[in-house]
């Protein structure tokens, strides 16, 4: 327990610039592009980068972010709070304290690097997750059939445990749930009850990842091994050691408490993927769990992994997933309504499940474990980023070897190729932001963005209580453990995910791997690469090549009066005749889907905000034709809504999988228009806004 209260007293000191920060708020207001209400701000360091105050205050990033349009204006989003000179915490529309057990906070100054790390972050763009992320805008990377044959069989896998191999590790095997100290795994063997598992579906994309033939998910033993009865040859299982913040506050030990590594693998392109199961049994890092899942749960993260890569968003994998045939006691709302649900294990896929938290642990305890946060660092940039491993060690800034040069404002200028931990943190900052802006995009929250949930490789991982937007609503969270506070609501995601970004930072700098000032300047490139890539994202949704804030803000403000569907909208803004001659009838009548039971005043002023929506489009001069398929590319017809989900999860523990196969389906393509597909781009039931399908617990 000690040991784990270390973390509150590590701190990244203030900088001289930040600590000038002014206390005086701006008279300016704007509208911000989150919701309908307004914002004070107040301006911070560097004159290209605003940071929100007390009281819900917003914070707006404004500039040349890495690939942002020349002259393009920045965004709003509320939540980031200033406490005190040079210190962070993340707001939820009220006053928000700094304290508690956390790594402390820093000062967000954004500088310019002399090197810049635009071409590191822009091979982010044409990332496939065949490579480490999802492929953009949802196509596979491989032409080939999915499922073909010639592959390999399970016994010919080509394993290659470099985590075990490279890391330091538990000195027991398995053994009862503990703290363990100075390792990043415990080797522990799945020891999930069986009786007649049942294979329910299977990625044959991820199985082309892995080289399998898809004739191995047709034998006999397939479920027994991908449940953890039966041990794969040449496999080698155990269980990550990790740390983490959860709903903000420092939880200490945590780790893989029901998800058991089989081992890694290397495909015949060299690539390095880890298979893991989810529900596989106990671990030294369950607590008081039992280390097992349940079918809700599993079809729920089986579903969204797959749905989440083709959407474009980066995401980690699923291969299978299968019944254990054992039912598990679960109290799905924490109420005390406990109930027997049928078992079942997810067998995840990513090049890694390293987190924020596996680094964080280690500086949270004694200094002897210190060295193994280099040691981490050392092993997933040789691995993950090899593009910095043979950049020098140089530290820049006031605690370091070398002095930084001072820019705009007194804010640092780091030259990231002088130090191979800064290079490797700003490109996992903006990795992480890259992440967020397509979460924001689609309309995905994801409801428990704990430090421990935070993939080092800037990935979509642990689908828990996730949830896509039906009705926009800034502060929508489908976590009902999160509803006091809406801490991981839609509208705070960006504000979290920089939080999450500065505690990683405060790891490496306890760790002496990155000064102030180079943990400062990756903060704010997460700042740039974030504002940026939302004003893209926004803008190709709305069909336009440049971005315009006062029209998106409008936009937004409109959609949250009137509880507009998101995914409806905008794919439906798409049909609408952009000219100056299409009467007011026919320009709102493709948005009656979405714009339900206007009233006269409210429709007046959806006309006035397409009229100036049309003056845009013209003024660009893009044809009807080419709008509507660009916006068709971007904005999907089908997103994975919960009440399919449970549609699929209720027939499911019937026995009944063809809904699950059909979701499956139906998100390889979600950018497409598929016939027969349309029941599942109408608007949600009445029966999908009741507890335990529009909003869950942590409960699996």
């Amino acid at each position: 327990m000690a040991s784990s209260l270390r973390a509150a007293s590590y701190r990244i000191p203030v900088s001289a610039s930040a600590a000038a920060l002014p206390r005086t708020f701006s008279s300016r207001h704007s509208a911000p592009v989150w919701s309908p209400f307004r914002y004070s701000k107040a301006r911070v360091l560097n004159p290209r980068v605003w940071i929100g105050v007390r009281n819900g205050a917003e914070a707006e990033l404004v500039g040349r972010g890495l690939g942002a349009r020349r002259g393009a204006s920045g965004v709003a989003a509320p939540g980031v709070a200033r406490c005190g000179a040079g210190d962070v915490a993340v707001g939820r529309g009220r006053s928000t304290s700094c304290g508690g057990a956390s790594f402390g906070g820093l000062g967000v100054a954004a500088g310019r690097g002399r090197v810049s790390t635009a071409a590191m972050a822009e091979n982010l763009k044409d990332l496939r997750l065949d490579d480490g992320a999802a492929a953009d805008k949802g196509k596979s990377i491989d032409d080939e059939a999915p499922g073909s044959s010639g592959r390999k069989k399970l016994e010919e896998l080509n394993w290659d445990h470099s985590f075990v191999r490279e890391l330091p590790g538990d000195e027991r095997i398995g053994g009862p749930t503990r703290q363990v100290l100075h390792a990043c795994y415990s080797k522990v063997t799945p020891s999930v009850l069986v009786k007649n598992p049942e294979l329910v579906a299977w990625s044959k994309h991820v199985a082309d990842i892995l080289d399998l033939d898809s004739k191995e998910f047709e034998r006999p033993d397939f479920s027994s091994f991908f449940t953890g009865a039966s041990q794969l040859k040449g496999g080698l299982s155990y269980a990550q050691c990790y740390g983490g913040h959860q709903f903000g506050v420092w939880a200490g030990q945590l780790g893989d408490g029901r998800a058991i590594t089989l081992g890694e693998m290397l495909n015949s392109k060299g690539e390095r993927w880890e298979l893991q199961l989810k529900g596989a049994g106990k671990t030294p890092y369950s607590r008081t769990a039992d280390g097992l899942a349940v079918l809700r749960s599993s079809v729920r993260e089986f579903l969204c992994s797959e749905a989440m890569y083709h959407l474009g968003v980066p995401t980690t994998r699923a291969l299978s997933l299968v019944t254990t045939g054992e039912w598990v006691l679960r109290d799905m709302f924490y109420d005390g309504n406990v109930k027997m649900e049928p078992g079942a294990v997810v067998c995840r896929v990513a090049p890694s499940f390293i987190r924020f938290g596996s680094f964080q642990i280690h500086a949270a305890r004694d200094k002897a474990d210190l060295p193994i946060v280099k040691q981490l660092a050392d092993y997933t940039i040789h691995h993950h980023y090899p593009e910095f491993e043979n950049l020098p060690f140089e530290r820049q800034g006031s605690d370091g070897s070398s002095e930084t040069q001072k820019g705009d404002n007194n804010a640092p200028q780091i030259d990231v190729s002088k130090n191979k931990y800064s290079a490797w943190f700003t490109e996992i900052a903006e990795r992480t932001a890259f992440m967020i802006a397509k979460w924001q995009a689609v309309g995905f929250t994801h409801g428990v963005m704990n430090t421990d949930n935070m993939s080092i490789l800037g990935l979509t991982i642990d689908y828990g209580p996730f949830g896509f937007l039906d009705a926009f609503d800034p502060k929508y969270t489908p976590n009902t453990t999160d509803l006091p506070g809406r801490r991981y609501g839609f509208a705070n995601q960006p504000d979290i995910g920089l939080w999450n970004v500065m505690q990683l930072a405060n790891t490496l700098y306890t760790a002496e791997l990155i000064t102030a000032d180079e943990a400062q300047f990756g903060l704010g490139r997460y700042a740039d690469k974030f504002m940026s890539l939302y004003q893209q994202h926004m803008s190709s949704k709305i069909g336009l090549k440049s971005y315009n804030k006062d029209l998106l803000s409008k936009l937004l403000s409109n959609m949250a009066f009137d509880k507009v569907d998101y995914t409806n909208f905008f794919r439906s803004l798409g049909n609408v005749k952009a000219t100056p001659a299409t009467s007011d009838d026919d320009l709102i009548a493709p948005l009656k889907n979405a714009l339900l039971d206007l009233s006269k005043e409210r429709k007046k002023v959806w006309l006035d905000w397409l009229h100036q929506y049309v003056e845009l489009v013209v003024a660009e001069g893009v044809s009807e034709a080419e709008r509507k398929a660009e916006m068709d590319s971007v904005n999907p017809r089908y997103v994975l809504r919960n009440y399919m989900l449970q549609s699929a999860i209720d027939l499911a523990e019937q026995g009944d999988y063809s809904e699950v196969e059909n979701l499956l389906k139906l998100m390889e393509r979600p950018y497409d228009d598929q016939p027969g597909m349309e029941k599942y781009a109408r608007l949600p039931p009445a029966w999908a806004y009741r507890p335990g399908v529009c909003m869950l617990s942590c409960s699996s």
